[in-house]
């Protein structure tokens, strides 16, 4: 047959540009081919073709015409496995291998030569060794950050509990240091009052057995101011731990105003001008009035007191829709409240006086002319109404102070004016009076009163004789209890049993403080009030004969 010059021509540059490009491939590349050997059919192949690339990459020297099992005998089933799969599916294999023999990591793709009956397959590889290293070693770093943050994290809780512990014992002597402030404040002031108390009670002893009896009345007057110093005192106390009874009622904290603006006038004298400025259409508060009262004049004296040269004092009242915002910032729910704000053109407070203007005892007043109880007293009062006082100052510009009462959703009752403001009667033919309390001395007081007055008197020590009585025949016009009883039960719950078997049982709870077992969250049940002790002989006939004639 005659030869084509210019087809073996072209064949052979086709040759030569296949070798060029298989000799500048920078990844190792080879042709394997499968052959049956002693191991089974298919069980090694022969490097038919290898570029300079393989060496590079493998670090293996003439590798051309070698077996798999000549160079790399450990492995080569694994091998073997790998591009076994490839001859006998067609299916392409991309994988990442550690090649042992050589020592490197690789980067393998490989393919199956068509047709499958040469049983040969092309492998492109490159070497990824560094990559590997570097990963390897990324992998490390952040093993040991993770230890590190590990470390960090638990000497960040250690650490956080150390500091806890540290503030709960700052907490704690914080605390102590309040309590002895109070403590010592309280054994001053009481220590004084018990003294004029038993000094007077001594003297009118003497007195009496002397027979002088023209000076007894001296010292009897001398004992009951001090009691009523004490009575106030301690009122003021719970009025600060928001203890002390109140009695709300839907008030118009306007005509409230109006009412004590002479009487402000005339306590804060004639260089002093009160101003009174009402807000139209201002919502009612459900408060007591004579708390509300007591803590207006208190603000008022305060801010007479911070203007010694004279100058204004300005009451207002206004509507208030306190939002998200402003009760944070005022400790104090979101909803609608009204203000009433008093203003002085004194001295004003510097920021470490108003930090510390409501601790109990805590005056800048020279002695004797302050308790240091008035403002935590209102704070005590507001808090307890639902509210909240808040005050606005800066030293030698004045200072303003408004109590936030909470707004009643309903109408004021004009007819809920003072109850006993009613002229007081003596008793009416057998009406009968229960009288529980286990302080003796309380009870004879009582009964003394009341047997004075023309009523009949029952008496009971506790709480189960007592309501063994009002579960009887016997008649009982009115219940009058103390609220913290021995027998199981306190007042309240003696009166609410009684209840039961009597529906339209009067109760006149006397307290020495408003437990909330009596009064709970809300106002007392109809035919129910309480009397604070201390009290006077005169309001308990009246809230008697009141309760009574109800």
């Amino acid at each position: 047959m005659t030869q084509n010059p210019d087809s073996d021509a072209r064949r052979l540059s086709a040759v030569a540009r296949y070798r060029a490009l298989f000799n500048a491939i920078d990844d190792g590349f080879c042709i394997i081919e499968f052959f049956d050997g002693p191991h089974g059919p298919l069980s090694d192949y022969v490097h038919l073709e290898a570029n300079p690339g393989y060496e590079r990459h493998t670090g293996i020297p003439d590798v051309l015409g070698k077996t798999l099992r000549e160079i790399d005998p450990t492995e080569a089933d694994h091998w073997i496995a790998l591009y076994g799969g490839v001859l006998r599916t067609g299916v392409p294999a991309r994988f990442e291998r550690y090649f042992l023999t050589a020592g490197r990591h690789i980067e393998v793709s490989a393919a199956r030569v068509e047709p499958a009956s040469l049983r040969q397959v092309s492998v492109l590889f490159r070497d990824i060794s560094a990559r590997k290293k570097a990963e390897e070693e990324r992998d490390r770093a952040a093993a040991s950050l993770r230890a590190l943050n590990e470390t960090l994290e638990q000497r960040v809780a250690a650490r956080t509990a150390e500091l806890m512990r540290a503030e709960e014992q700052l907490r704690q002597s914080q605390k102590m240091e309040a309590v002895g402030q109070l403590t010592g404040g309280l054994a001053h002031d009481f220590n004084n009052l018990l003294a004029g108390v038993s000094g007077s009670l001594q003297l009118l002893s003497i007195r009496l057995s002397q027979g002088r009896v023209a000076e007894v009345d001296k010292y009897v007057v001398a004992a009951q101011g001090a009691v009523r110093r004490a009575a106030a005192l301690t009122h003021r106390l719970l009025a600060f731990s928001r203890r002390q009874t109140l009695d709300p009622r839907p008030t118009d904290v306007n005509a409230l105003v109006n009412g004590m603006t002479d009487l402000i006038q005339r306590t804060a004298g004639p260089g002093i001008r009160v101003e009174a400025v009402g807000a139209a259409g201002l919502w009612p508060a459900l408060v007591d009035s004579g708390q509300l009262e007591n803590a207006l004049l208190n603000l008022c004296i305060n801010a007479r007191d911070a203007m010694p040269d004279g100058g204004r004092i300005t009451i207002e009242t206004a509507n208030r829709w306190i939002d998200l915002r402003a009760a944070q910032t005022h400790d104090m729910p979101e909803g609608q409240f009204l203000s009433l704000c008093v203003t002085d053109t004194g001295t004003g407070m510097t920021p470490d006086v108003i930090a510390k203007a409501f601790d109990p005892f805590f005056t800048t007043k020279p002695i004797g002319m302050g308790t240091g109880l008035g403002l935590s007293m209102i704070y005590g009062f507001a808090r307890q109404s639902g509210g909240q006082v808040r005050i606005y100052s800066e030293a030698g510009q004045g200072t303003t102070v408004c109590i936030y009462l909470p707004r009643f959703y309903g109408g004021v009752d004009g007819d809920a004016a003072d109850q006993a403001a009613s002229p007081v009667s003596g008793a009416e033919a057998g009406e009968t009076i229960l009288i529980v309390d286990d302080e003796p001395s309380v009870r004879m007081l009582i009964v003394d009163v009341l047997e004075e007055a023309g009523y009949q008197v029952i008496e009971a020590a506790d709480s189960v004789a007592g309501l063994k009585l009002l579960q009887s025949n016997v008649r009982i016009d009115l219940l009058i209890s103390d609220v913290g009883l021995p027998g199981g039960m306190n007042g309240r719950q003696m009166a609410d049993a009684a209840r039961q078997a009597r529906p339209e049982l009067k109760v006149l709870f006397i307290t020495g403080y408003a437990e909330n077992s009596v009064i709970g969250s809300g106002r007392l049940d109809p035919g129910m009030q309480v009397l604070t002790k201390p009290f006077s002989i005169e309001t308990l006939a009246a809230r008697v004969r009141q309760l009574v004639d109800e």
